[in-house]
């Protein structure tokens, strides 16, 4: 135990009392025994790279190239995807993948390379593989958008093997070896994604860590890991815009270099990325394209977002420690009287009897059900907390059933894993397999049965409270991995997932005919097809708001498009400057929630006087109004899986100074949300990508691309429409009406409408539609020549 353990023990116990933090010494210690024991000690290894091209077999989409201590599968899909795996890595198992792996591009073809290598020929990309190993992925037109040096890998030699001029023997995937592959990207290149990081949304030089981690308290911009990470990359550069996604769970460390250009030289430094994985396979897929085709193509391969209902959009209000069903009828009440809109308030720990899972605490809730339907009844719901950790309680109902099914998580003497969270000494349910799926899913019943709409899942990385090491389960704990057998070093980072996709499944079976409200805090490449997420325990503090933007702009270009922050932040009390600040980027995001600890105040916007409540209803007035538009915008990240937030480059990916900034966003293609992200900001620069601008407070027009400079006085923060564009917005009679800008002199614009049918499963349509000038006024049209079907009201007509 070194200081840093001495300074995290006094924090485990202040947080959860000396009982449980003496529970929590003994359980690290248990862990640490347990591994010790379980785990082999990293003992002679031999380092091995490919070697020499020895041959190849073509195969549907690619093939297979012999090297002389090595294989490497290329493959290329029919939507253009690249699939590359050592070692005799198969695309399949895996828990990112939706159902089946993509049928391969009938027309890909493997061929010689000139230079003694192999290449892969198709209409949408090239791979061209070197004889030793070395991989480039290439736009048709030759522009090289990765160079995947050859890997190497650190093989146990107490294990099989072969001798140096053969391929080493081991179980399909090479989970025996540790690795690591280096890459090179454009100099002009800039990194994003690898899930929820508090710094970015651009990933600067330095080492990130792919282990989903509980910070442990409060995080801020610079803490890394946190509790969603993802081998998945998206690199912009000049030549194109190109995904990697490692399909890997194992922990892992990304080495990111940005280059350099050598002003004309011709002395550039590439862009470096360097990757060290633990163990378990080398297989990796590349998606090239636009970022919205790069997006569109993930989400065919890892499945569509989850659609959340449409209350979900509106405001929810969570507080850790209401108290009391009367303390929840108190704020909904606060909010009714002052005539602010809110769609749901969440439940967390504290509604439970002594922390304990799938239980309510009688005596503070005497009849939760009754206060659902009351709630509901005023259009508010209910959203419950879900922590996957189960009181290990002999005539717990949970535990004896987990128990009597074989759910939880054993070590390799076939014991219960025990850790410590609120509740006490826990267990585990194991996820990875099927039926303990089934079994937690249908105990969702119960949190139904309550009144619940909706489910957060937390505590899922998974925890387990410790003074020292991992704050989560031994590493050598054992799961089923699907069948495969494994244990926590593979299935730790999918542990989230597999959860959600419980929760999701059970409900789905439970409420056929609703779609299911779920997000988390923890989870993998593929989450979005069970729920969003949002950003766990972020700071209080203006770097905690800058972090907020970071995290749902990172991880909506990982495939998640739902999510949001804990609005004024979860630590402490924010000034209600910080708190109105927060509140108006909220109102943008999709998932727009209020939340703190037990200890950091109240979060309802009279709380902070009556000017921040006067512009706090601005903001909620202003997220009622764009209702239509975040559900058009749900249902196209659905269809296409363009999230709802995305970086202000999402269609000018050549443009540089875009690339580099942090501080707006696009909602949607229509508008540009600059937040204020300091103290005393009352006007801020803001960088236009090309066209025609209109700021939505005063009509005024900007034209990009550049810099402009607009006001964001404390009761608004700068909003910006697109010239042309077409937003769907709710009418003063309730209804859905057209909001449209007007295009610049000689110029049209689009939009697209999808109505949402309901909160079930129907089948949306797109609604298409045009806007031009004509004969001195606009003109708006549906493509399919239908009636527009919508009152229409123009705006910008004095800029156009």
């Amino acid at each position: 135990m070194d200081g840093r353990d001495l300074v995290r023990s006094v924090r485990v116990v202040r947080a959860v009392g000396p009982v449980q933090g003496l529970r929590s010494v003994r359980a690290a210690w248990r862990a640490r025994r347990a591994d010790a024991r379980a785990l082999p000690r990293r003992g002679a290894e031999r380092a091995r790279v490919p070697g020499a091209a020895r041959g190849a077999e073509p195969q549907p989409g690619g093939g297979v190239i012999h090297f002389a201590r090595s294989s490497l599968r290329v493959r290329v899909a029919s939507g253009g995807a690249v699939f590359c795996g050592w070692d005799g890595a198969a695309p399949e198992p895996s828990y990112a993948l939706a159902g089946v792996c993509p049928e391969p591009d009938a027309r890909a073809v493997l061929e010689p390379d000139t230079e003694g290598g192999w290449r892969v020929v198709s209409e949408r990309v090239l791979v061209v593989v070197s004889r030793h190993g070395a991989v480039e992925v290439r736009t048709p037109g030759g522009a090289v958008l990765r160079r995947e040096l050859p890997p190497r890998w650190w093989d146990r030699t107490d294990g099989p093997g072969t001798e140096a001029g053969g391929e080493v023997g081991r179980p399909e995937g090479g989970g025996g070896s540790r690795w690591v592959q280096r890459s090179e990207v454009a100099a002009d290149a800039r990194f994003f994604g690898l899930g929820g990081r508090a710094h970015g949304p651009r990933l600067r030089d330095g080492a990130y860590r792919l282990w989903n981690t509980d910070p442990g308290g409060a995080f801020v911009p610079g803490d890394d890991p946190l509790s969603l990470t993802m081998p998945v990359q998206l690199v912009v550069a000049d030549a194109g815009t190109h995904l990697v996604f490692h399909d890997n769970s194992w922990d892992g460390r990304v080495l990111l270099r940005e280059g350099t250009e050598g002003a004309g030289s011709g002395h550039d430094r590439p862009g470096a990325c360097e990757l060290r994985m633990d163990g378990g396979p080398l297989r990796y897929w590349v998606l090239a394209g636009t970022p919205a085709r790069v997006l569109q193509v993930w989400t065919a391969l890892t499945g569509a977002p989850a659609l959340p209902p449409q209350w979900a959009l509106g405001h929810q209000h969570a507080r850790w420690g209401f108290g009391s069903q009367e303390e929840v009828r108190r704020v909904v009440s606060g909010y009714q009287e002052r005539g602010l809109p809110l769609s749901a308030v969440h439940l967390d720990i504290d509604h439970y009897d002594r922390h304990r899972v799938f239980t309510v605490d009688r005596e503070r809730y005497p009849d939760l059900p009754g206060l659902a339907r009351e709630l509901r009844a005023e259009g508010v719901r209910l959203v419950s907390i879900v922590d996957p950790a189960v009181k290990a309680a002999p005539g717990d109902p949970v535990y004896e059933g987990g128990a009597a099914a074989d759910a939880f998580v054993r070590d390799d003497r076939g014991r219960e894993v025990r850790g410590v969270v609120w509740a006490g000494e826990s267990v585990y349910p194991d996820f990875t397999e099927a039926r303990v799926r089934k079994w937690w899913g249908g105990l969702y019943g119960e949190r139904l049965a309550q009144g619940f709409s909706g489910f957060w899942h937390d505590m899922n990385e998974p925890v387990s409270f410790a003074p020292f090491g991992a704050q989560t389960l031994p590493r050598s704990a054992r799961h089923a991995l699907e069948g495969r057998g494994g244990d926590h070093r593979e299935a730790h980072n999918v542990y989230g997932l597999a959860m959600a996709r419980a929760g999701f499944e059970g409900l789905c079976e439970l409420r056929p005919g609703e779609r299911p409200f779920l997000f988390s805090r923890s989870g993998w490449a593929g989450m979005q097809r069970y729920g969003g997420t949002w950003s766990g325990d972020v700071a209080t503090g203006w770097p905690g708001l800058r972090a907020s933007l970071s995290l749902v702009l990172g991880l909506g270009l990982c495939g998640v498009p739902y999510g949001g922050p804990d609005i004024g932040g979860f630590s402490a009390v924010p000034s209600g400057e910080l708190y109105l600040r927060w509140f108006q980027l909220g109102a943008y995001l999709p998932l727009f929630r209020t939340h703190a600890a037990i200890w950091a105040g109240r979060r309802e916007p009279w709380e902070f006087g009556a000017e921040v409540l006067e512009h706090a209803r601005a903001a909620l007035r202003e997220r009622q109004r764009l209702l239509p538009y975040f559900g058009t915008l749900g249902q196209l990240a659905r269809l296409t899986g363009a999230p709802y937030v995305r970086p202000v480059w999402w269609s000018s990916p050549r443009d540089r100074a875009l690339r580099d900034c942090e501080d707006a966003f696009l909602l949607g293609d229509a508008l540009l949300v600059a937040p204020a992200l300091a103290a005393g900001v009352t006007r801020r620069p803001v960088r236009l990508p090309r066209g025609r601008w209109y700021d939505t407070a005063t009509g005024r027009a900007y034209d990009g691309p550049g810099q402009v400079w607009v006001e964001a006085p404390l009761s608004r923060i700068p909003v910006l429409a697109r010239a042309g564009a077409v937003l769907p917005v709710a009418g003063e009679d309730g209804g859905t009406e057209l909001e449209v800008w007007a295009p610049a002199a000689g110029r049209g614009g689009t939009g697209l409408v999808v109505p949402d049918a309901g909160d079930g499963w129907q089948r949306p349509t797109v609604e298409r539609f045009t806007t031009r000038w004509a004969g001195g006024r606009v003109v708006v049209e549906r493509r399919d020549g239908a009636a527009v079907g919508y009152p229409v009201r123009v705006r910008g007509l004095a800029g156009g």
